[in-house]
C-alpha cells in the first residue's frame, strides 16, 4: 500500500511540473507558422522573412505554411484548434483577428481560442483622392463632402475590409455621407482609383509610386504618428478627425500553449523585428516597425480593438457580400 501511495506522489510530483520541463526542451522539432493569406503579400513577406530568423535562434526550422481562405479564417481556424504545444503558430494581419469575429460565424472564439504573442508590425496607411477631387487637405475634403452629400464614392477590398472600416469611422467623425464600391481586392480599387472611376480610398502601401508621381494626391495618414515617407502630410488626427488606425500583423499561438513557450517566443520575435533586416523587409511592404509588447500587453490591445471595430460593424450594419 505505502508503495502505491509513493508512486502516486511521484506522479503527482512529476505532473506538477511537466509543463516547465517540456517548455525548457521546446522546440525539439520543427514549428509550423500557417499565414492565413496568399503568398507574396505582406502578410506572408513578412512572416518569412521574421521565421527565418527565427529559426536559427530557436535551433529549429520554422516551416510557413500557407492557408488561404475564407477571409484568412480558415488558417485562424487550423491554428485555433491545433494542439497548444508551441509547434503550431499563426502570422496573421488585423482582418481576422478583429473584424471577422463580428462578421462571420466563426467555429472557435478568437478572444478566447487564440493567445496573442507578438507583435511584427504595422501597416502604412495613406488616405488617398484623384487628382479631379477639389480637396488639398483632408478639411477642404470634408467641407467638399459635407456639401455635396452622396456625390463621392469610395473603393475598398470588400465589406468590413479595412477601407471599408476605416470610411465608415471618417464618415461618423466628420459627418459626411458617401458611396461604397466594393471590389474582390484593394488593387483593383487602386486601379480605379488612377482610372477616375471612383473618388478616394485608404491605401495599404500600393499607392506610394503614384502619390511621388503625382497621379493621386495624399491628403493624411490614419495613424497615431505622420509617416516618415510623408513627414509634411499630416495624420487624420492633426487635421481634425478622431481616426486612429493602427493596423497590426502579429504571431498568435493556440491558447493553452505553455507561458514559458510564449514568453520565449515574444522575446525573440521582439529582437528580430528591432534588426535592420526586419525594418528593410517592412519598409519594403510600406510597412512600419513598432515598439516591442508584452504578450498581455498586445493580448490587451486586440481586445480593445475588437471591441472598437465590432462597434463600428454594428454601427454602420455592415454584412458581407
Amino acid at each position: 500500500m505505502q508503495r502505491v501511495i509513493r508512486c502516486l506522489a511521484v506522479t503527482a510530483f512529476t505532473c506538477m511540473f511537466a509543463p516547465p520541463v517540456f517548455a525548457q526542451t521546446w522546440p525539439a522539432k520543427t514549428v509550423r507558422l500557417i499565414v492565413n493569406a496568399g503568398p507574396g503579400g505582406s502578410t506572408d513577406v513578412i512572416a518569412r522573412s521574421m521565421s527565418t530568423q527565427l529559426g536559427e535562434t530557436l535551433g529549429q526550422q520554422v516551416l510557413v505554411d500557407n492557408r488561404v481562405g475564407a477571409g484568412g479564417n480558415i488558417g485562424l481556424e487550423l491554428v485555433a484548434k491545433s494542439s497548444p504545444d508551441g509547434y503550431t503558430l499563426l502570422h496573421s494581419s488585423d482582418g481576422p483577428i478583429l473584424v471577422s469575429p463580428h462578421l462571420y460565424k466563426l467555429g472557435v472564439d478568437v478572444g478566447k481560442d487564440i493567445a496573442p504573442v507578438a507583435p511584427t508590425g504595422r501597416a502604412a496607411l495613406f488616405f488617398i483622392v484623384r487628382p479631379g477631387v477639389p480637396a488639398r487637405s483632408l478639411a477642404e475634403f470634408i467641407a467638399f463632402a459635407r456639401a455635396n452629400p452622396g456625390k463621392l464614392n469610395y473603393g475598398s477590398a470588400g465589406a468590413g475590409t479595412l477601407q471599408h472600416i476605416a470610411t465608415e469611422m471618417l464618415m461618423r467623425a466628420a459627418k459626411i455621407s458617401v458611396v461604397h464600391v466594393p471590389y474582390k481586392g484593394s488593387q483593383q480599387a487602386l486601379v480605379d482609383l488612377l482610372g477616375g472611376q471612383i473618388d478616394f480610398t485608404f491605401d495599404l502601401g500600393a499607392s506610394i509610386p503614384h502619390i511621388k508621381a503625382d497621379r493621386i494626391r495624399l491628403l493624411a495618414v490614419p495613424g497615431p504618428t505622420r509617416s516618415p515617407l510623408f513627414p509634411e502630410t499630416p495624420t487624420m488626427a492633426e487635421a481634425g478627425t478622431d481616426v486612429d488606425i493602427r493596423w497590426y500583423s502579429g504571431v498568435y499561438a493556440p491558447t493553452g500553449t505553455p507561458r514559458e513557450i510564449i514568453v520565449r517566443l515574444n522575446r525573440e520575435i521582439a529582437r528580430i523585428m528591432q534588426t535592420a533586416e526586419a525594418r528593410t523587409a517592412l519598409a519594403n511592404m510600406a510597412a512600419e516597425n513598432v515598439a516591442p509588447l508584452s504578450p498581455e500587453a498586445f493580448a490587451a490591445e486586440r481586445q480593445r480593438a475588437r471591441d472598437r471595430y465590432g462597434a463600428i460593424v454594428r454601427e454602420a450594419n455592415i454584412r458581407l457580400n
